[in-house]
């Protein structure tokens, strides 16, 4: 079985989130790719996607009004 979308999550999330921060719990650990997968999803552009994000793709837009509502966008 091919892994190969398996393998574009969890390259960028392990050289772009787990690496560069240093941990110390469990609950840490979860809040920070929490946070990296609502970036990932809704502000990432992917070259794979024509350089639009996982949401746009499936919504057919950025919802930025879902995005402040639950914190992913802090702007």
């Amino acid at each position: 079985m091919d892994n190969t979308f398996t393998e574009r999550l969890w390259r960028p999330l392990k050289y772009e989130e787990v690496y560069l921060n240093d941990y110390e719990t469990v609950s840490e650990a979860k809040e920070g790719i929490s946070r990296y997968m609502g970036f990932y999803n809704w502000e990432r552009p992917h070259q794979s996607l024509d350089y639009r994000t996982p949401a746009e793709v499936y919504f057919g837009r950025k919802d930025q009004g879902y995005l402040k509502q639950y914190k992913i966008l802090s702007k």
